[in-house]
């Protein structure tokens, strides 16, 4: 019993596992009457739970990190100060682990059911949340995770270039499986496939293989280690094979009405915006656009008369001592009100993929119009109405730069997880301003620390993924990062 007790404190400490017996609306307790639920049951919830998630990562992490937002007043250590230590990547650890147990009993159930949809959802949903996991530690346990009834409780951790690997083939195996004729027995949040076989399981064909262009183009810089043109040119040269995002209507969103159990990540409103200011780089960038989404998205300075100032952000990271005399921008609450759409993956995003693609000669292909496409559909995917005229505005206009393409893709990625850091990370644009107070030495930090548990409790292999990966701290740099 002893024993035991031992191994499940183990268990519990390296991964945070929960039980994967519950339904939707008792996701976030320890049920355990449903011993052996249907394959459909499981999909809801690991969509809610993640999408939400990931929408609270990009409130809570990726707004400081890349400028958008910050702590106001506030001269401590912060995010948007590049402030990091071991405690910042645990919840997401923690929290991507559990749902990947989520999405491996989806796998099983689904194998065991003779369920080829499912089977191929549970290979999309795993290399979208192992990916994003990945891309903030680095190397992680993926091939020997989550297999403690096998009596694995130490995980080895898999190279990163071995998880890319996996991921990528899984997606290839996921688009051959799909069938359109087959509707989903169960809720879909993202694409209604149980109310509408042809075009929801087209809708996640397509999340398929826009998902395998990011993962590819994530790791553009390590071609010739992996096939990553070829892989690309196979997706964008076969589009009856391999069908990517062709309208917004394709896009992996999640949408929450307010009534239980889809609720708002965000309890209360006023809570989203409490001691925070937008960050002046990204006002500034779509205020230069005319960007019709900005009244979307903050609210307008104060000067301290009271004076409406228009749309004006602290500068992020601002240098210690600095003295304000107006009360900057903020969020606005209603991003934090139902209903609300949480993107997961856009057809902006995919637009601005190609256009980096031509950009850089893999593919053939228009990049202004790719670059246009993918500024236009972001803006009408938040419902606002683009004007006739937007693109004579040199600050939109495409200039054939790849600085123009990012700056625009930084600002399509709004509320994207942690999408905007890793794409700033793979090709420092846009250029972020030291605004003074910076600290890391003024460096951007590149991967989150591992979490303390994994060096108590999987010692050896947290060493020898450290040895690999030339140590754990923030500034180190992953595989496809180098």
């Amino acid at each position: 019993m002893k024993k035991l007790i031992i191994n499940l404190a183990l268990v519990i400490s390296v991964f945070m596992l929960q039980s994967c017996d519950r339904t939707f609306e008792e996701m976030n307790t320890d049920t355990s009457k449903i011993k052996d639920p249907s394959v459909g049951s499981l999909l809801a919830p690991i969509q809610y739970e993640m999408g939400s998630y990931g929408y609270n990562r990009a409130d809570d992490f990726t707004f400081d990190i890349m400028q958008i937002a910050l702590d106001f007043p506030n001269e401590g250590n912060s995010y948007s100060r590049y402030y990091m230590d071991e405690k910042s990547g645990n919840g997401y650890w923690n929290t991507s682990y559990r749902w990947l147990k989520q999405v491996s009993d989806l796998r099983k159930y689904a194998t065991k059911e003779q369920n080829n949809n499912y089977l191929a959802i549970s290979m999309v949903l795993n290399a979208w949340i192992a990916s994003n996991l990945t891309d903030a530690f680095g190397d992680i346990p993926l091939s020997e995770a989550l297999r403690v009834e096998e009596n694995i409780l130490r995980p080895k951790y898999d190279k990163q270039k071995d998880v890319y690997i996996q991921l990528l083939n899984d997606l290839k195996t996921a688009n051959s499986l799909f069938n359109n004729n087959q509707a989903l027995t169960e809720t879909d949040l993202f694409y209604n496939a149980n109310t509408n076989s042809q075009t929801g399981i087209l809708g996640w064909k397509k999340f398929c293989n826009s998902l395998s262009l990011r993962l590819l183009t994530r790791i553009l810089n390590r071609n010739g280690e992996v096939n990553v043109y070829e892989r690309i040119q196979e997706i964008v040269n076969n589009p009856a094979q391999y069908p990517i995002f062709q309208n917004n209507t394709d896009s992996a969103v999640l949408p929450l009405s307010g009534i239980s159990p889809y609720l708002p990540p965000i309890a209360r409103p006023q809570d989203f915006t409490a001691y925070r200011a937008a960050g002046e780089f990204f006002v500034n960038a779509m205020r230069d656009n005319n960007d019709p989404r900005l009244s979307m998205f903050f609210t307008k300075a104060k000067a301290t008369s009271g004076e409406d100032l228009g749309y004006k952000g602290a500068p992020s990271g601002y240098a210690l001592g600095t003295s304000f005399n107006y009360q900057p921008s903020n969020l606005n609450q209603n991003l934090a009100k139902a209903p609300l759409k949480i993107l997961i993956m856009t057809y902006s995003e995919v637009q601005f993929i190609l256009a980096e693609l031509v950009n850089k000669g893999i593919i053939a292909g228009n990049q202004q119009t790719y670059y246009e496409t993918g500024v236009k559909s972001i803006i009408e995917q938040w419902g606002a109405t683009v004007p006739a005229n937007y693109f004579s505005n040199p600050k939109v206009a495409y200039d054939g730069s790849l600085e123009k393409i990012m700056l625009q893709k930084y600002i399509s990625l709004f509320f994207v997880d942690h999408q905007q850091w890793y794409e700033y990370r793979r090709t420092k644009l846009p250029v972020l301003p030291n605004n003074g107070g910076l600290q890391n030495g003024g460096q951007m930090p590149v991967r989150f620390m591992y979490p303390t548990a994994t060096k108590v409790m999987n010692t050896d292999n947290y060493n020898a993924a450290v040895q690999s990966m030339g140590g754990d701290n923030i500034n180190v740099k992953m595989w496809w990062n180098k």
